[in-house]
């Protein structure tokens, strides 16, 4: 219990240094060559759907195993078991991250839209050259209420479950979806089972996420609204789970989100999400990230609890 609040409060202060080692670095260095790999052994459709089957079930393999028997070593030296279990908890949080990247957005706007769309473009899929202002600012708002899942509430839902181990296999399970996950032709059948794998990891989280959205934005923001859009949005989205957390924050803010976007020079064809009961600004990049703690400290407080009571 103490490693996994001293883990959060390191996330909040400290967030990911870049200079810092971080296991998601090695993780996204192992998949890229995986790919390679995979590419160079198969060549057909069916081949590369059955190798990104053999990436996932590896490196959930490894990645749970060696934490796993690591820690099992550890428990002998108190002390070096704390250290490396917190260190481990502590990389798998992205809150902090999140909440600087998503300012860096924010902050470029006085620097003209320009560096705001290049800024943009280092958290988001979609082509960000042409966007106007509030195209930018509702990408940045989508980012930070979808990653509120995968980023923060996720990987402590499985760490509560399996501990450390659980959430250094839930990192990379997204890590997959992130580098591989892609509909376009060059990952659409490698990317086949990383995707599908991370929709069944993401899908009781993003639910969680949603709720919990709304019941911690009680007095602050439209908690009925925000409730309304999440259940009526549900499905307004290619991912079964990513429109819970954007319809929740869509409603608590009364904004609207979502629409077509271009992915890899391709229009893709998306619904909206929520209401445009007002035009969406900057300020609402705030909000959000607002909204993310509040529902980091709801999820970590609820569990406190129930620890506590059981």
């Amino acid at each position: 219990m103490v490693d996994l609040l001293l883990a959060v409060v390191l996330d909040f202060l400290i967030g990911d240094p870049y200079s810092f080692p971080h296991p998601v670095k090695l993780m996204g260095n192992i998949i890229s060559q995986e790919d390679k790999l995979v590419r160079k052994v198969f060549k057909s459709r069916k081949g590369l759907k059955f190798g990104g089957f053999i990436i996932v079930v590896f490196n959930m393999f490894i990645s749970f195993s060696i934490p796993f028997v690591l820690l099992k070593w550890l428990k002998q030296y108190d002390v070096a078991y704390h250290i490396v279990n917190t260190y481990l908890m502590y990389t798998c949080i992205a809150a902090r991250c999140l909440h600087k990247e998503a300012m860096k957005v924010y902050h470029a706007f006085s620097n003209g839209i320009e560096d705001a769309r290049v800024k943009l473009s280092y958290i988001v899929g979609r082509d960000t050259t042409k966007l106007n202002e509030g195209e930018i600012v509702s990408a940045d708002v989508e980012t930070v209420a979808e990653n509120t899942s995968d980023g923060v509430i996720a990987p402590l839902f499985y760490i509560l479950l399996f501990g450390s181990p659980g959430g250094m296999m839930y990192k990379i399970v997204n890590t997959m979806d992130s580098m591989l996950g892609y509909k376009n032709d060059k990952y659409i059948d490698l990317g086949f089972f990383p995707a599908i794998n991370d929709d069944i990891f993401n899908y009781i989280p993003a639910r969680i996420t949603g709720v919990l959205m709304c019941i911690s934005s009680i007095f602050k923001y439209d908690v009925k609204n925000g409730f309304k859009i999440m259940i009526r949005d549900r499905k307004n989205h290619k991912s079964p789970n990513s429109a819970y957390p954007e319809g929740a924050v869509a409603g608590l803010l009364n904004i609207q989100l979502g629409g077509s976007s271009y992915y890899f020079g391709k229009l893709v064809e998306k619904p909206t999400i929520g209401d445009k009961k007002r035009t969406i600004e900057r300020e609402d990049i705030k909000k959000t990230i607002d909204i993310m703690y509040r529902t980091e400290i709801l999820f970590i407080a609820i569990w406190l609890i129930l620890f506590i009571v059981v």
